[in-house]
């Protein structure tokens, strides 16, 4: 169903939504979940909300930008847009990604071959306001009219478009109504990236308006950096919960962990997030025992106990990337580690592996890889003894779009499922044409209002069909069923959508990471490290 809505729309004064979100209107889900009692109905937004926050776009409000209370404020604010886009598009404010924005800016051709790649674009029902093109067309406009200085003849070649602050506080939700999966990108013809284009725009609100989601930034990046950690926990509250940990592993496995800190010159430093350790602890256990049995030298930093391996600064602003990225090099130069390793979290391989090659030089350059590659050489490496029929119930592996589609990481871990988990299957499609969790660019820890019916209803959607398509033979309860995400922020999604759909209760769906398989199928190990029954 298509849902025709002009870009002049964005400037429309009024304050009502721009679009009216129904479940009719959306994708289709398969079974189980395509039976009218299993139709959740979408939380409307408080009339406070309403009052207090700009929330004119959808039916959702995400950032909670404050309404401006006098005209001079709201001049003031398009003032400072105006400033930021200048510096968007200055190679000095922005040599990182000026070159592919400008590409995307100036060659699009319209095709629209991104949107037919957009999960969030087809879990809408095609509506407009989610065509991948939609926020970018805003953009180039106001590039061309602003920054390029356009007059009537780029109006005609480009589009008007008016500036307004109804259209700016639009455009901020709209900034954080994609994944920032990049499945678009891979999808043009041209190489024209409109996730960046979303991304960019989150740069300028936030480095140049001081407007972020409060989630990854408040509770999120400056957190980290003030307090040492996100989470609320301490150096010292990490490494006794490690121990804790290493205590529960031994004692469910029947083999001494014994995690080790700051060893100075090790082979490894291995971060993980920190997610792991206060939600899915059996998961840095898993990575212990592993590493200790395969007889590899490694280290963890009590350094980087509260920083951990995420940065949330790569959803949103460089600045607060580069601040974190500095901390986990420095920690890892100050114990002369060979590598750092980063274990199941997406986000932290794009940050450390991928972005980073941008900031870190010198002696700051430390190599950097993802655990991938390493378990995949364990685990065929002759070392454990392994019995797949300790993993014989059906498993599906959900690829992590940054580790995948970015990094190109898609064998090592089919490899080990194919050899540990006889009745894997996988997802259609899969591998880089994989869709996103939903819970991407920092979506997994953002509930505030009703967002996370916006999160699990549409970014989720086409995410949820493929989990449901890949379990259609076996989708009834008697059957307990595995779905292998290793990754710390898409297991976050997956833990709050498996619940809002009560696929555990009712279809018996378990989620967990890949090393876990590993451990479970270990022939050293006690029989059962994957509790069926503790959820």
């Amino acid at each position: 169903m298509s849902h025709p809505i002009k870009l002049r729309a964005m400037a429309r004064p009024d304050s009502e939504p721009l679009i009216h979100l129904d479940n009719e209107n959306l994708m289709p889900l398969p079974a189980p979940l395509d039976k009218p009692e299993n139709i959740r109905p979408w939380t409307e937004l408080t009339g406070q909300a309403k009052g207090r926050y700009e929330c004119g776009l959808d039916d959702t409000c995400a950032v909670n930008i404050p309404k401006p209370k006098t005209r001079e404020e709201e001049d003031r604010l398009v003032a400072q847009f105006l400033r930021g886009l200048d510096k968007l598009f200055d190679k000095e404010n922005n040599w990182t990604f000026l070159q592919p924005l400008l590409l995307t800016m100036e060659h699009c051709t319209g095709c629209q071959t991104c949107a037919e790649s957009c999960h969030i674009f087809e879990a809408s029902g095609r509506n407009e306001l989610y065509r991948p093109t939609y926020r970018s067309e805003v953009l180039r406009r106001l590039y061309f009219k602003h920054v390029k200085g356009g007059g009537l003849l780029s109006a005609w070649q480009h589009g008007s478009i008016q500036l307004n602050w109804p259209l700016v506080a639009r455009l901020i939700e709209l900034s954080y109504r994609c994944n920032l999966c990049r499945r678009c990108a891979q999808s043009c013809p041209i190489g024209c990236d409109n996730g960046l284009v979303a991304h960019e725009l989150r740069k300028l609100f936030s480095q140049e308006m001081g407007i972020s989601a409060r989630e990854i930034h408040d509770s999120g990046s400056m957190l980290q950096l003030k307090a040492g950690s996100s989470t609320g926990m301490t150096a010292e509250i990490v490494k006794d919960n490690i121990s804790f940990i290493d205590e529960d592993i031994s004692e469910r496995t029947g083999i001494e962990v014994h995690t080790p800190w700051d060893v100075k010159g090790s082979d490894v430093l291995l971060i993980h997030n920190a997610g792991e350790i206060m939600a899915w602890p059996e998961n840095p256990g898993a990575f212990a025992l592993i590493l200790t049995m395969a007889g590899v030298n490694w280290t963890m930093s009590s350094e980087l106990a509260g920083y951990d391996s995420i940065n949330y600064g790569v959803w949103y602003d460089d600045a607060q990337f580069a601040r974190v990225a500095l901390k986990h090099a420095e920690a890892a130069k100050k114990l002369g580690v060979k590598r750092i390793v980063l274990g199941e979290c997406g986000h932290a391989h794009k940050a450390l592996t991928v972005v980073a090659d941008r900031l870190l030089t010198g002696e700051l350059n430390i190599p950097r890889e993802s655990y991938l590659p390493m378990l995949r050489e364990i685990v065929f490496s002759g070392r454990f003894k392994f019995d797949p029929a300790r993993n014989d119930f059906p498993v599906t592996l959900h690829d992590p779009c940054n580790m995948v589609r970015l990094m190109g990481i898609v064998e090592p871990q089919r490899e080990i499922l194919r050899a540990l988990a006889p009745r894997f299957r996988e997802m259609t499609p899969h591998g880089v044409d994989n869709y996103c969790c939903g819970g991407g660019s920092g979506f997994a820890i953002m509930s505030g209002n009703n967002f996370a019916d916006w999160r699990f209803q549409v970014a989720g959607r086409k995410k949820m069909e493929q989990i449901l398509n890949a379990f259609s033979d076996c989708i009834a309860p008697e059957t307990p069923k595995y779905l292998c995400a290793p990754c710390s922020n898409c297991k976050g999604q997956f833990r709050d959508m498996i619940e809002y759909y009560g696929l555990w209760e009712k279809n018996r769906l378990l989620y967990g990471g890949l090393v876990e398989l590993v451990v479970n199928a270990m022939t050293e190990v006690k029989p059962g490290f994957i509790d069926w029954e503790w959820r």
